[in-house]
């Protein structure tokens, strides 16, 4: 979906609309081994890690790799098993991993992060009072459990996945009608569907995945900014990178679902890694407020008690610690193989896109992608 009135309106806001794209150079010219992305693209070409759809490398600004691969997801949804097409159906061919035949792909809960960058606009702009205002606040209209711990949600809470309300879409397949999100996703009125949640603990004393705790966001940041998110990100963060083309889903209140309905391009999804690696300044505006890049970045919760394998958890970013002589990595992941990661460090962003749903391969491990994107870094 494009707009051509775009760049107009963002002149009437003040941002010059971007003409920027990416340059192009070579693995080498840039620090990167060429035959190690090769040797990694032949295994994705091949399927040894399934349904990958497509790899992007980019380092010092410009793409040094990238590749995509065809998968025939028509023939891989079955009516008999994977029920009737539609929206939220995440077998339908129509509806993912492409968005209705364009080259626009679903990135799920990498639409959190994305929203995340949207509270910190909205932040900086003084529409929204902080992290620590109340969530309630931004919640007029909604019917609450009168817990007093559900009084005490705070914006940052719902930023760290700390709301403490009950919810569980970790153990049962986002298919199955007993995920908590999956129920969410089936009602009509999603942030109320959230809110009648029971909850289960003080908020902000545990990391428990909760895609409503996201879709509360939604509906903070249209009570904070007067707009619906989509509609902010396309005047605020899309219009000023020079995005132009997404969708995003509604839910039936006519909210954009922020917990998993966007869709971009790969190399899109790399603008937002270089927003980031830029202290969010894109061709020396700013866009995100002064420090936000490093306070959402933040290492708040532990999100893995693996000790072989420590990932925290900042304001909807992933955050993967130095350890064995490996960099810090900052990452967006997403349901089915949706990847950005970002290493400071090296100035180097790497994005996958895929759509492991079907049982006979697991999602693309953020471990894996790492290992093999950071293993062509030359010393």
């Amino acid at each position: 979906m494009s707009f051509p009135g775009l760049a107009v309106a963002l002149l009437l806001a003040g941002f010059p609309a971007s003409a920027w794209d990416w340059p192009r150079s070579t693995p080498e010219a840039e620090g990167l081994d060429g035959r190690r992305l090769e040797a990694f693209d032949a295994e994705l070409r091949k399927g040894d890690h399934g349904y990958v759809d497509s790899l992007l490398v980019i380092r010092h600004g410009r793409i040094v790799f990238e590749q995509s691969y065809a998968h025939d997801y028509a023939r891989l949804f079955d009516a008999k098993r994977h029920g009737p097409r539609g929206i939220y159906n995440y077998y339908d061919d129509a509806w993912h991993p492409f968005y209705r035949g364009t080259r626009l792909h679903t990135m799920q809960s990498v639409s959190k992060s994305v929203t995340s960058l949207l509270v910190g606009i909205a932040i900086g702009s003084g529409r929204l009072a902080g992290v620590d205002a109340p969530a309630g606040r931004y919640l007029q209209g909604f019917r609450t459990s009168g817990d007093a711990r559900q009084a005490r949600l705070s914006v940052k809470h719902l930023l760290t996945m700390t709301a403490g309300i009950a919810w569980d879409e970790t153990t049962v397949d986002y298919t199955d009608p007993k995920n908590t999100c999956a129920a969410m996703e089936a009602s009509q009125d999603w942030v109320q569907f959230v809110l009648d949640q029971p909850m289960a603990e003080e908020p902000g004393k545990r990391f428990v995945y909760n895609s409503g705790a996201t879709q509360l966001l939604a509906e903070v940041l249209r009570q904070a900014t007067g707009a619906k998110p989509d509609d902010f990100a396309r005047e605020r963060l899309f219009g000023p990178l020079g995005i132009t083309d997404f969708y995003w889903k509604r839910i039936p209140n006519g909210l954009p679902d922020t917990e998993g309905g966007l869709y971009l391009s790969p190399r899109d999804l790399a603008r937002l890694g270089r927003l980031m690696l830029a202290d969010g300044t894109w061709e020396g505006r700013r866009i995100l407020p002064e420090g936000w890049v490093r306070e959402s970045t933040t290492a708040y919760v532990a999100a893995s008690e693996d000790p072989k394998q420590p990932i925290d958890y900042g304001y909807k970013w992933w955050l993967v610690p130095a350890r064995d002589g490996r960099p810090r990595v900052i990452a967006a992941l997403g349901y089915g193989g949706q990847r950005l990661l970002v290493v400071p460090e090296l100035d180097l962003i790497a994005v996958f896109t895929g759509w492991n749903i079907y049982g006979d391969h697991p999602s693309l491990p953020l471990e894996l992608a790492t290992e093999r994107v950071l293993s062509a870094v030359k010393p």
